[in-house]
């Protein structure tokens, strides 16, 4: 699969929030602000998991239709994707 610039650049995003926050803990700050980074790291990922399914949901289901071939069984293995990654 070939990955859009915009997925690449949510990832940068998402390690330069991950080295945000080793100096965070190298620095020792609160418990709470440190756990707030995780979770918005956290949820940075998940949207990027959601992008990067979507997009490739798409792509195949255009090939499916293409093809004359039924859809439905993409879907479901998106979905299941979708789950995996909670």
């Amino acid at each position: 699969m070939q990955f859009e610039a915009d997925v690449k650049n949510r990832v940068k995003r998402i390690e330069g929030q991950v080295r945000g926050l080793e100096k965070m803990m190298e620095e020792e700050k609160d418990c709470r602000d440190v756990v707030t980074q995780m979770t918005a790291v956290r949820n940075a990922l998940d949207r990027t998991v959601a992008v990067i399914v979507s997009q490739n949901l798409e792509q195949c289901i255009r090939e499916e239709k293409q093809n004359g071939e039924n859809s439905e069984d993409l879907v479901k293995e998106a979905v299941n994707l979708l789950v995996k990654s909670r």
